[in-house]
Order: structure tokens, then C-alpha cells, then sequence
């Protein structure tokens, strides 16, 4: 069996009301392809919940335009916890996602014209980007990416990565590279950030060779992942003294081929799987094997092999994945069947 990092699949955010953060990046940022819908309670992951089995009730919503989607999670029976302080850039975990923008200049001004908070200017480095502050408190980077999968109308697309903090580069890179296959730099430099906290940081840019990429790897697209180290000062761990599931960035999910494989891989690099479902499990109508990883820092990647996903559930009509050669992508037709799914209205 081979393995393969097909792209990322979602990133997941803590959230106080699940549908209403649907419902704003669903109008503003087009992810209105709502996957599935779930409440359950997330056993498995009691080892990051205070040794408790959480309710919760989370959403999975993609951009058809392309890219990764969001995986919104709210629980049911606690309250979410927010930051103990104010996020700064470098802080060790997830500072941002990457959403992939086609026009660039368009999505700026729409931003301000809706009165978005902490919008910065448009910088020009590695490549065109500028950073704004969700009606959420999560951090969002909308970076210049021509990448299409489905022509759509939207200014934007999907999730096309994350900006981490860590503490030590050289140790990050190992990890992101020997277990993700994020071997190529794209960018490497030190620099005073002019983002919101002014400091020196390490910055350094890696994408994949994606030479073999199957299942779902054409609508999620090339990624990229953005390291920062801080260099005069101690950062803190952003979710220090928090469960996984509180508010913010929770994780990093990539859609993978191969977990048996990718399972004796990272064991043999010394991050053995903190969570693995081993067989299949069930998010609603859709299933698959999922797995978790910490990077060097603590951070938590989700890695999950899909076995099955509804395309008309009114119809009984479903994709299974496992009936499918991996190496080889799904048809561009039968991805665009998951259009189907799109929600035109307020939740």
C-alpha cells in the first residue's frame, strides 16, 4: 500500500455558535457546500478534553472554488474557552489560516466595506497577502492563488494552508517534511513583522511536491504551511491550559491515503499517533479511519483516509472510497457533485 498527503481537508476552529459562524463564512467567503452536519460525542479525543468525552455538534463546509475546508466545532455541554491573553504572531500553534484568493484587491475592499476588524494593508513578499481579524477572533490570511477547481463566482477560495508558530525551526521542518511531505522551501527569511505585534521572527514558507495525489487532491489543490519562529522573545502555547475544542484553531486536517503506512512512518520518526480510530468511524453520513499527530510544539495535525461521502442523501446515494484505486484522483464530475450540498440561506 502507498501513502499519500492528498491536500488539506479542513481546518478546524472552536466556536461559541456553529451556525452563525456558518452562516458569515458561508455569505461572505463562499463555503456553502455544507458536507455534513453532526452532533455526537467525541470519545476518542478524550485525551485532549480533561479525560471526558465531549459532546459536541460540528459542521464541514468547503468552497468549490477549491481548497481545503472548515471543520466548525462547537461543544454541546461546556462552554469554550477563549485565550488566556492576546494571540501574538509566533505564539506556539495555530496563529492563522490560509485562504487562497484569485482577487486579491477586490476581497480587500469588500472586507473594509463590511467593517471588518484589524484589516492590514496589502503586502507584497513571497507572494501578495493581507491578514484580517473574523467577527470571531480568528486570524485569516488571504493570500493571492490562481489555483481553480470549479469556476464559481466567488472572489475566493478554500483553505490553502496555516501560519504556526513554532519554537524551533530546524525541528519543524524535520517533522513537516519526513511526515507530510512538505520538503520545499519556498521562502526563508528574518524580518521584523508589521502585522499587529512588532518583533523579529524566523519566517520560513514549505509546500509539497504533490507528485502522486489521489481521492479528493484535485479540489483541495496545492498547499503551503508558514513557520515562524519569534527570535526575541518566549512565546506561549495558544491553547496552554485549554481543551482541544475550545475557541480558535484546534488542528490541521489533511486528507491521506495509505494511514497504516503513514501510522509506521511517523512511528518510526519518533511521533507515534496520539489518537487513531483504527477502524472505520462514523461524522454523520460520511466515514473514514482518522488519526492525530503533535507536531514539535504540541500543535495537533488530524490525518484522516475518507471511506465514504454522501453525494444525495435524500436519494441514499453515497461515494465509497474504499472500492477506489488511491493513486488515481476522483473525476472532476463526481467532485462537482458535492454541489448538491450547498446552502443558499441562513441556517
Amino acid at each position: 500500500m502507498v501513502e499519500m498527503i492528498n491536500g488539506i481537508q479542513q481546518i478546524g476552529i472552536g466556536v461559541l455558535d456553529v451556525k452563525k459562524v456558518f452562516n458569515w463564512y458561508r455569505k461572505h467567503l463562499s463555503f456553502d457546500i455544507l458536507l455534513f452536519e453532526d452532533e455526537a460525542v467525541a470519545a476518542l479525543m478524550a485525551k485532549y478534553t480533561n479525560g471526558k468525552a465531549e459532546k459536541r455538534e460540528a459542521y464541514l463546509a468547503l468552497n468549490m472554488t477549491g481548497g481545503g475546508g472548515l471543520e466548525i466545532w462547537q461543544f454541546k455541554d461546556r462552554t469554550p474557552a477563549a485565550p488566556l491573553s492576546t494571540i501574538q504572531f509566533g505564539d506556539l500553534g495555530i496563529y492563522a489560516m490560509k485562504i487562497r484568493c484569485k482577487h486579491l484587491i477586490s476581497m480587500h475592499s469588500y472586507l473594509k466595506g463590511i467593517g471588518i476588524s484589524q484589516l492590514s494593508e496589502i503586502k507584497h513578499s513571497y507572494c501578495s497577502n493581507f491578514y484580517f481579524t473574523d467577527p470571531f477572533g480568528n486570524r485569516v490570511q488571504m493570500v493571492e492563488d490562481h489555483y481553480i477547481f470549479c469556476k464559481e463566482s466567488s472572489r475566493n477560495g478554500g483553505v490553502q494552508g496555516a501560519v504556526i508558530g513554532v519554537s524551533n525551526m530546524e525541528a519543524s521542518l524535520q517533522f513537516y517534511s519526513s511526515i507530510l511531505n512538505y520538503s520545499i522551501v519556498e521562502y526563508d527569511t528574518v524580518e521584523i513583522a508589521d502585522d499587529i505585534f512588532k518583533s523579529k521572527f524566523r519566517r520560513v514558507v514549505i509546500s509539497q511536491e504533490r507528485k502522486f495525489v489521489g481521492g479528493f487532491g484535485d479540489l483541495l489543490g496545492p498547499t503551503q504551511l508558514e513557520l515562524v519562529q519569534v527570535l526575541d522573545r518566549t512565546p506561549v502555547k495558544i491553547f496552554e491550559n485549554r481543551l482541544w475544542g475550545d475557541l480558535g484553531y484546534i488542528h490541521l486536517c489533511f486528507d491521506v491515503s495509505g494511514m497504516n503506512v503513514i501510522r509506521e512512518k511517523a512511528k518510526q520518526h519518533n511521533y507515534p499517533f496520539t489518537v487513531d480510530s483504527a477502524n472505520s468511524f462514523d461524522m454523520g453520513k460520511a466515514a473514514g479511519h482518522f488519526s492525530y499527530i503533535e507536531d514539535p510544539d504540541g500543535t495537533l495535525i488530524e490525518l484522516v483516509e475518507t471511506h465514504k461521502v454522501p453525494i444525495l442523501k435524500s436519494l441514499g446515494l453515497y461515494l465509497n472510497l474504499k472500492k477506489r484505486n488511491p493513486q488515481r484522483t476522483l473525476p472532476k464530475w463526481l467532485v462537482k457533485s458535492l454541489s448538491f450540498h450547498r446552502v443558499k440561506k441562513d441556517k
